[in-house]
C-alpha cells in the first residue's frame, strides 16, 4: 500500500529554499546599531521583512536587541505580532478606515499618522500611543510642516516623530534640506523619540540619527552606500535542487527561443527555478550558480519554473544535489539592472523559508 498522506505538513520539502545566515542578520543589525551613535536601530520588516520571512527575522532580531518594528499594511501586523513583542510594531501606512484604526487599539499597535484625516480618525477611535509622519520632501506621505501648529495634532500621543530621506544613498543637498526641516518639525510638535535615517541614512552622520534608525535593506544585505560595504555581511543565498541531468551535443540549442546554442558537447542540469519564483529573465544567460567551488553559468532563458545551467565542469553534480545561487546583492543589481530591494522583495512564495 501507498504512504497515506495524512495532513499538508506531510508535504516533502520543496526544491527552492533560502539559506538565511542568522550570524550576518544579526551582525549586520548591530553594526547599524553601532553607527546609529546615540540612537538605537529599529527595523523595517515590512512585505515579509523584505521577502525572507517575518517568522524567521523578527526573533533573530529581537535576540540582538531591537525593539522597533515597522510595516506597511495592516494586513502584515498579524504575523509580526505572533513573534514580537506586543507595543513595539508601527504601521506605516496609518488608519485609512474605522476599522484599521479598532484594530491598532485592539493589538497595541501604532498606527503612524500620515494626514489630518488620519489624526481625527485616530482620535475618533479613541486616540492612545501613536507616531507622526512629516513630509520634508518625498511628496509621499506625511502631513505638511505648515500643518504642524494644527490643533488636532497637539491632540495626539506621539511616540515616534518620523520623516523619510528621498536620496539618502547620493550625496545631495537634498539631505541636508530635509534634516533641517525635520530638526524644525522636532521643534514644533511633542514628541517622544524622533527617527530621519533609513539605512543610507545611518551613515550620514550624527545629524542624522535622532533617537532611531530604521534601517531596511542594509539588515538584509544590501549596500546602500559603498562605504558601509565593510561592515554588512550577505544574509541569504537562494538555492534550487537539480531536478534533470542532461547531455546536449554541439549545435544543440537550450531552452525558450532558441537563445543559446551549445558550442560543443555539455553536460547541462534543470533547476527548479524561474521567473515565477523572482528569478526574472534578466537572468538569462548572466546568472551563475554555484556547487563546491565551481562555477555553473545559466544557459539560455530563464522559463517560468526552469532555469538550465552548465554543469560540463562539475562532474559530480548529480540530480536531486543543491546548488546556490550568485546573489550578493550589490553585485546582483549590477548584473541585472534591478534595484538591491527588488532583488529581495521578488523572491517567491515557493521558496521554503
Amino acid at each position: 500500500m501507498g504512504h497515506h498522506v495524512t495532513s499538508y505538513s506531510d508535504l516533502p520539502a520543496p526544491a527552492l529554499r533560502l539559506d538565511l545566515d542568522q550570524d550576518a542578520l544579526q551582525s549586520n543589525w548591530r553594526a547599524l546599531d553601532r553607527m546609529s551613535g546615540g540612537a538605537r536601530a529599529g527595523a523595517a520588516v515590512k512585505a515579509d521583512a523584505y521577502g525572507l520571512g517575518v517568522h524567521k527575522v523578527v526573533p533573530v532580531l529581537q535576540a540582538a536587541g531591537c525593539d522597533d518594528f515597522f510595516v506597511a499594511h495592516w494586513s502584515e501586523v498579524r504575523a509580526v505580532l505572533e513573534v514580537a513583542s506586543p507595543g513595539s510594531l508601527s504601521v506605516l501606512h496609518g488608519p485609512l478606515t474605522p476599522p484599521d484604526a479598532a484594530y491598532a487599539q485592539a493589538t497595541d499597535v501604532k498606527p503612524v499618522i500620515n494626514s489630518l484625516e488620519q489624526a481625527r480618525r485616530w482620535i475618533d477611535a479613541g486616540g492612545g500611543r501613536c507616531d507622526l509622519m512629516v513630509d520634508t520632501g518625498m511628496n509621499r506621505l506625511g502631513v505638511t510642516l505648515d500643518q504642524l501648529g494644527e490643533p488636532m495634532l497637539a491632540q495626539l500621543e506621539i511616540d515616534v516623530l518620523l520623516s523619510h530621506l528621498v536620496a539618502a544613498e547620493e550625496d545631495t543637498p537634498l539631505n541636508v534640506i530635509q534634516c533641517e526641516r525635520w530638526n524644525d518639525a522636532r521643534t514644533r510638535v511633542r514628541h517622544k523619540r524622533a527617527s530621519l535615517a533609513n539605512s543610507g541614512g545611518i551613515a550620514l552622520g550624527e545629524a542624522y540619527h535622532g533617537d532611531l534608525t530604521r534601517p531596511g535593506i542594509a539588515l538584509y544585505g544590501g549596500v546602500p552606500r559603498p562605504e558601509m560595504a565593510p561592515m554588512l555581511r550577505q544574509v541569504v543565498r537562494p538555492q534550487t535542487a537539480i531536478l534533470q541531468v542532461r547531455h546536449v551535443e554541439a549545435g544543440e540549442t537550450i531552452g525558450y527561443n532558441a537563445t543559446f546554442t551549445a558550442p560543443a558537447a555539455m553536460r547541462v542540469g534543470t533547476i527548479a527555478l524561474g521567473y515565477a519564483d523572482g528569478y526574472l529573465r534578466c537572468w538569462s544567460g548572466k546568472g551563475r550558480f554555484c556547487a563546491a567551488g565551481t562555477i555553473l553559468p545559466v544557459l539560455g532563458r530563464v522559463s517560468m519554473d526552469l532555469t538550465v545551467v552548465d554543469l560540463t565542469h562539475a562532474p559530480d553534480v548529480a540530480e536531486g544535489d543543491w546548488i546556490t545561487a550568485d546573489y550578493a546583492l550589490p553585485q546582483a543589481a549590477v548584473t541585472t539592472g534591478l534595484s538591491q530591494y527588488e532583488l529581495l522583495t521578488l523572491l517567491g512564495r515557493r521558496f521554503g523559508r
